[in-house]
């Protein structure tokens, strides 16, 4: 009887050594890196196809915002280009006139040159000859130099538009909304026939295939970890508890208090350092649940 009595006394000190030497080296929750997804464009939700829960893939279109007020500038600028560029003058066409008649004053100086080798012309005929092809080559000299600032004054109110085009088209290109990341759907902000505008958050993001553990260990615990080193990561499963793997990614360079929802080995400890555990989620994990941390 005196031995069952002093082993009943003993069993709440064994089982307190054997809970102390199955404490974790550090707590800590699980966390992703949500990405808010922002609107880009101004204008009435025509499409928004997804929901809370959706996995979606890196520049998978998942929603579309009203384009007609972009399309139509986009119309009205490239009818001003067209009516522009119809205002142009071919200078070909303009100085064919003038190229004619020098041709023919060119076969008149040639017979007059013929004639008066003959002596059956002047000089003066001559020199009326050339006088009358030095104005017409003038003449087409000023026509084209005229036609031609003409032209490049009309073709550069042409180069503003086709930039007010480019822009319009970058506005075209935004107002499909395009997942930028592989990853689930956590919230959703905004739905369907919604005026929108840039900058709106439309619905928030995050990768759960690698899911990170940030966890706090003491001071005395910073020699016992490095970044890179492969650690245990517990959590509480319905009838077990999980036992996964996870490396550490990071490790703060700065001390904090500690965590009022954070324990650690010596609970007397008020100072601690957070680190990062980056582990594989097979599914199971989610955003908040609690995780234990075992240093190998």
């Amino acid at each position: 009887m005196k031995y069952l009595n002093y082993l009943i006394a003993l069993l709440p000190l064994i089982y307190g050594c054997t809970s102390d030497s199955e404490l974790a080296d550090a707590y800590g929750n699980f966390e992703a890196v949500e990405v808010i997804i922002s609107s880009e464009a101004n204008g009435k939700l025509i499409s928004f196809a997804l929901e809370e829960g959706d996995r979606l893939q890196a520049g998978q279109a998942v929603g579309l915002i009203d384009t007609t007020q972009l399309y139509l500038n986009k119309k009205q600028l490239e009818a001003s280009i067209d009516a522009l560029k119809t205002k142009t003058q071919n200078i070909p066409v303009q100085i064919k006139v003038l190229q004619k008649e020098k041709n023919n004053l060119l076969r008149e100086k040639k017979r007059v040159e013929n004639l008066l080798a003959d002596h059956a012309a002047t000089p003066r005929q001559y020199d009326d000859i050339a006088g009358q092809l030095d104005v017409v080559e003038q003449q087409i000299a000023a026509t084209k130099s005229q036609l031609t600032t003409g032209n490049q004054g009309l073709l550069g109110e042409v180069g503003p538009l086709e930039v007010k085009i480019e822009q319009i088209n970058d506005q075209l290109k935004k107002s499909v909304i395009s997942n930028p990341l592989t990853g689930t759907v956590l919230s959703k902000f905004a739905y369907e026939n919604e005026i929108t505008s840039y900058g709106k958050p439309l619905y928030k993001i995050a990768d759960l295939d690698n899911i990170i553990v940030r966890a706090y260990i003491s001071g005395h615990q910073l020699s016992e970890v490095k970044i890179g080193q492969e650690v245990t990561i517990k959590i509480d499963l319905q009838d077990e508890i999980g036992q996964l793997r996870g490396k550490v990614t990071w490790i703060s360079a700065s001390a904090e208090f500690t965590p009022k929802v954070i324990q650690t080995r010596e609970e007397r400890v008020n100072l601690v350092y957070a680190i990062k555990v980056l582990v594989a989620n097979d599914g199971s994990l989610k955003i908040g649940m609690p995780a234990e941390v075992y240093f190998d």
